[in-house]
């Protein structure tokens, strides 16, 4: 009879049940760290453990894992008599034993079948929300973990016609998009009751750039793009700074109320490079300093002498055929078109005796998955009718 048997000392010794014939097959003779047991009377140990080099090689070796102190046991066919192992036992000759080396176990062995981090598990995958004339859905992207946010106001002030909208893309991680979605709606009403309200513009801008400042003395890296959208006494406020786009229907049509800050722009590009920064295309990809695809936003630290977070912002009086406002990421934009986006949601929202904005944000979401988007995705449709 042989068999080998790994002494249960190692701290990778698997606690499951493991078979011994499937593992260790393979003797190892000439091993100095084995300990030696041979059963046949008073004979030495020489004449009765066989070495057998061609049926050894023939044998898998074992793995590499466990300790390498083994018990190798020979014997002569037959139950052993108690006599013949007493004597054996008792012989210092036979008996034979070194203290085994240091294993080294690598660090990455252990953690092969880790379960997930709490990070990972927490993960978020799909965020949705539905309020009083707006409904908004986010979906994490094939990338990595979702950086969009967005913020959403009503009844401003006790105002039920008043409200603040907004769709943050980070990049980076999504502290930024965080951020943003937390504090530029404050700061926006902030400074419009410290200035006149006749100057929306100007408003937006410092709320803007307030938000901008006040997360780059946090300290964080990463930065995103936003488009807010402010309703207020009947008009329509609508801002961006980066990718992020508002999309109105009126009477069916696509009207774009805002235009993307890429580097590829002409104006865009001869702004960076008044400053003393470089443009180039990369893949097919046009960005700033070899680094980033878009030139406006909030944060971005180290591109900050290029990169600005003043944005660009349209005003206009919401009219009856003002029927609804599509804002969202560049991951639905980069795969569907303006008046495609309007198609998708005008029928679930208009001329029907129940609206339902949310399956319309659902459906775009969907459509541009399954046309090969890998960004995150988000989409926010915003009922004007109802702030009339």
């Amino acid at each position: 009879m042989h068999c080998a048997v790994a002494v249960a000392n190692s701290p990778v010794f698997s606690p499951s049940r493991v078979s011994v014939s499937s593992i260790f097959c393979k003797q190892s003779v000439s091993s100095p760290e084995i300990l030696k047991l041979a059963f046949n009377g008073g004979a030495s140990p020489s004449s009765t453990v066989p070495s057998s080099p061609s049926k050894s090689s023939a044998l898998p070796p074992p793995p590499q894992l466990f300790s390498p102190l083994k018990l190798s046991i020979s014997s002569n066919e037959g139950s052993l008599p108690s006599s013949s192992l007493s004597s054996s036992t008792t012989s210092p000759t036979l008996l034979k034993r070194k203290r085994p080396a240091r294993i080294d176990i690598p660090m990455m062995s252990l953690n092969c079948f880790a379960a997930p981090s709490p990070a990972v598990k927490e993960r978020l995958e799909w965020v949705e929300e539905q309020g009083d004339g707006y409904s908004v859905c986010c979906k994490r992207g094939r990338r990595g973990a979702m950086e969009d946010r967005f913020s959403a106001r009503v009844d401003f002030e006790g105002d039920s016609k008043q409200a603040f909208f907004g769709v943050f893309d980070g990049h980076g991680g999504p502290k930024a998009a965080e951020f943003a979605a937390k504090n530029i709606g404050k700061n926006i009403m902030e400074e419009a009751k410290r200035r006149d309200k006749e100057e929306l513009e100007d408003v937006l801008k410092q709320g803007y750039l307030i938000t901008d400042a006040d997360f780059l003395r946090e300290d964080v890296n990463g930065g995103t793009c936003c488009v807010t959208a402010l309703i207020c006494k009947g008009n329509l406020v609508v801002s961006n700074a980066g990718d992020c786009r508002a999309v109105m229907c009126r009477g069916g049509v696509a009207e774009a109320l805002t235009a993307d800050h890429r580097p590829s722009r002409k104006d865009e590009r001869s702004r960076i490079e008044s400053l003393g920064g470089y443009v180039d295309c990369c893949n097919g990809v046009w960005r700033i300093q070899g680094s980033l695809a878009v030139s406006r936003g909030i944060g971005d630290r180290h591109l900050k002498q290029w990169v600005i977070a003043e944005p660009e912002t349209k005003i206009l009086q919401i009219q009856p055929d003002c029927e609804f406002l599509i804002l969202a990421s560049d991951g639905l934009w980069d795969t569907v078109s303006n008046q495609e986006a309007v198609d998708v949601v005008r029928p679930l929202c208009i001329g029907v005796d129940k609206p339902e904005p949310f399956s319309a944000c659902k459906k775009l979401i969907d459509l541009s998955y399954k046309r090969g988007s890998t960004d995150d995705i988000s989409v926010m449709v915003i009922q004007l009718g109802h702030f009339l």
